[in-house]
């Protein structure tokens, strides 16, 4: 009688590095690494001892260029064959880190969108982030959900159904009427414990950042601000695209190991979904009420601000003219003025005009102030940095005057004028009311 043949243990390899893929994204393979056997060079490669290197693949998993691969020796490469055409069964080491893991992210499935609101007046990107979320929904495969708290705010249920939820979790009790951060931050939390949702969409509002940053530090998981784009990678990891490095480059980000992914999104970034008057949907009305007493904030009186009777909200509007430092004072604008009461729009200005006093802060285009999608965006001696576009870029139509040709603003217009604008703009004022005259 002979013994059984044994198993054939599936070799596991070593990593190595490809030469010229490495772009130095900050040591990710060496601070993953449970043997230490990455060590890195001044220009950020990482150098791997093959004898203390364990095969367990978490340095190529987490390499953002697949700059490493695994190596295998001629010995186990005939292992390897083998395998492959007996098809014997072989003994693969389970990593039990990975499965644990894999388990507890199986757990969370869903997409919820907070639906900000205000004395029962709801926030418009809410209803944007309901768009970019259902495609996130799909591609996950799973439902998408909105999240209403407040007191009253039933009614916003059916607008959610409306703008594509398939699902509403409601939180409606006196406690909730005005926001606050504790009961709302308890409020959430206990709903995400409960049903336990894979991603989390909120607006990058005052409310919105405040809410998000509460909760993303109780339930322990990362939060990504600001976001430009969202898309979900073969892994069901949401990959957040925000500028960084003061808007000079994009960076795409993934929290991986923890759940929910929670990300915010300024308003105007997205488009706004396709209304579908009389959509029905799951009400699911949790009676969870945090006690009054147990909320430290107070809200004695709502006093309105006088200066938001006289501001304007340029996110709103469908046409606009924005100046920058090309203006060369804050007397100039008037001439965007009156274009803009040609066209019924509104003027914007560039950070460096509001930096220098020209216009007032609630103008501002750009990262640092208000993100727009007007049909018309005409820019005005305005170069183009960065910080800039990603506050317009999503404009229908983009017009640039600029007497410098290699100014980057043209590089997203629609069309493009170079000249001088204190003589381009005021022939387009003129021309515009000509053609008004005509049609009397």
């Amino acid at each position: 009688m002979t013994d059984p043949k044994p198993k054939l243990k599936k070799p596991r390899g070593v990593a190595r590095l490809l030469d010229g893929k490495c772009i130095a994204c900050g040591a990710r393979c060496q601070s993953v690494c449970p043997v230490n056997c990455v060590e890195m060079t001044d220009s950020g490669e990482p150098i791997i001892e093959e004898i203390k290197c364990i095969g367990c693949q978490k340095c190529i998993k987490i390499c953002p260029a697949s700059a490493l691969e695994m190596y295998f020796t001629p010995e186990e490469l005939k292992i390897l064959a083998e395998l492959a055409v007996s098809a014997a069964p072989a003994e693969e080491e389970v990593d039990p880190e990975a499965a644990a893991l894999a388990r507890k992210l199986a757990e969370y499935r869903g997409v919820w969108v907070f639906v900000e609101q205000t004395e029962g007046e709801p926030a418009k990107v809410s209803w944007e982030l309901l768009g970019v979320g259902a495609g996130l929904a799909k591609t996950l495969g799973v439902e998408l959900c909105a999240l209403v708290i407040g007191y009253e705010v039933e009614p916003l249920c059916s607008e959610a159904f409306a703008h594509g939820a398939s699902k509403v979790y409601l939180l409606d009790a006196p406690v909730y009427r005005h926001y606050r951060t504790e009961a709302y931050v308890e409020g959430c939390c206990h709903l995400i414990e409960k049903y336990k949702p894979e991603v989390i969409l909120m607006g990058a509002t005052g409310m919105g950042r405040d809410l998000a940053g509460a909760i993303a530090t109780r339930v322990a998981t990362g939060l990504t601000a600001d976001c430009t784009g969202l898309a979900i990678d073969d892994k069901r990891n949401l990959m957040q695209t925000r500028p960084a490095f003061g808007g000079n480059i994009m960076a795409t980000i993934m929290c991986d190991k923890f759940r929910p992914q929670m990300a915010t999104v300024r308003p105007n970034v997205m488009p706004m979904p396709e209304l579908k008057e009389g959509a029905q949907g799951v009400v699911i009305r949790d009676p969870f009420v945090v006690a009054e007493e147990s909320v430290l904030t107070k809200v004695i009186e709502i006093i309105r601000d006088a200066h938001s009777k006289s501001a304007v909200d340029i996110t709103g509007a469908e046409f606009i003219i924005s100046g920058g430092r090309g203006l060369m004072g804050p007397e100039n604008f008037a001439m965007l003025q009156e274009l803009a009461d040609e066209l019924g729009g509104v003027v914007g200005a560039s950070r460096s005009a509001v930096d220098a006093g020209w216009m007032p802060g609630d103008r501002q285009v750009g990262q640092t102030g208000k993100t727009v999608r007007p049909k018309i965006y005409i820019a005005c001696g305005i170069s183009g940095a960065i910080q800039h576009l990603v506050g317009m870029q999503d404009s229908d139509m983009v017009i640039a005057i600029n007497r410098d040709k290699s100014a980057p603003i043209f590089e997203v217009a629609t069309y493009g004028i170079v000249g001088d604008l204190f003589q381009v703009v005021p022939a387009i004022t003129r021309k515009i009311r000509e053609l008004k005259q005509q049609r009397k």
